[in-house]
């Protein structure tokens, strides 16, 4: 494989990679009265990719979101999560929106990749947006009261609705599934929003659970999942970009990154950077 992809290059046949980017997810919403519910933070956004052509003993930036802070208190929000990105990619992963917390002028979810989910006692009930071909949007509240969160976007659903009147929270929208590294892995799953009664389970790929009176659940590290709400929200999962080209070359990971390699399987490397900006280059 090695000799035939290297004559490949030599004869200007492009060789090229597949990808996976997937941006750090948003923070959680709080509520520090128990009574009341918060938004679930929204997924990093998702961007998967095929056919790519690289060449050689050139640099490629990389960079890996962090997740977003969930909310400590009422009268603040937690913060949208950090975008990914790929510079053989035109467009960056978008990190997750973050949950609306308690307080006037906090409730409404953030955009992002997904959106994160309305916190309790919102007059206008706006959940985050979602980023076209990223993800979705967060999760509203029905009923009345304040007692519920809606769930942050996933990848593949929108957040899911909070219901007061009941005091339950909206689960998070789920992730959406890759095979790239070899085995399905879901990601970008959205948090789930608190409630006073029962919180919101987080969506598939990382989503943290909501709280129910206490804290909300974290995101996944390198799933890009968004954070619970709850008393204190919780912070985004960060997220990650994989890499997957044919095994006839080697891959430097540069200073600045984290990530590994993956043995060669069926013709290809996978290489799975978790963290950091900095570039990579193929000899």
């Amino acid at each position: 494989m090695f000799a035939f992809s290297k004559l490949m290059l030599a004869i200007g046949i492009p060789q090229t990679l597949d990808y996976l980017i997937v941006a750090g997810g948003g923070g959680g919403g709080s509520n520090t009265i128990s009574s009341f519910g918060a938004g679930g933070g929204g997924a990093g956004g998702l961007l998967t990719g095929s056919g790519i052509a690289f060449a050689t003993a050139t640099n490629y930036a990389v960079t890996v979101g962090a997740g977003g802070s969930g909310s400590a208190s009422n009268g603040a929000y937690g913060t949208q999560g950090s975008n990914s990105s790929f510079s053989m990619v035109v467009t960056a992963a978008v990190g997750g929106g973050y949950g609306g917390s308690r307080n006037t002028g906090f409730q409404d979810g953030g955009n992002g990749g997904s959106g994160g989910g309305v916190g309790n006692g919102s007059t206008s009930n706006v959940a985050g947006t979602g980023t076209s071909g990223q993800g979705n949007a967060g999760g509203i509240i029905t009923g009345s009261g304040e007692r519920s969160g809606g769930g942050g976007g996933g990848a593949s659903a929108s957040g899911g609705t909070g219901n007061s009147s009941a005091g339950t929270g909206g689960a998070g929208g789920a992730g959406s599934a890759s095979s790239i590294s070899g085995s399905s892995v879901t990601y970008a799953g959205g948090g789930g929003g608190a409630g006073l009664n029962s919180a919101g389970a987080g969506g598939s790929g990382g989503g943290g659970a909501g709280g129910s009176s206490n804290a909300g659940t974290a995101g996944t590290a390198n799933l890009g999942g968004g954070g619970g709400g709850g008393n204190t929200g919780a912070a985004g999962g960060s997220g990650v970009v994989i890499l997957k080209y044919p095994d006839g070359y080697s891959i430097t990971i540069g200073a600045g990154l984290t990530g590994s390699t993956a043995s060669p399987s069926g013709g290809f490397k996978v290489t799975t950077i978790t963290a950091g900006t900095g570039n990579v280059s193929w000899a």
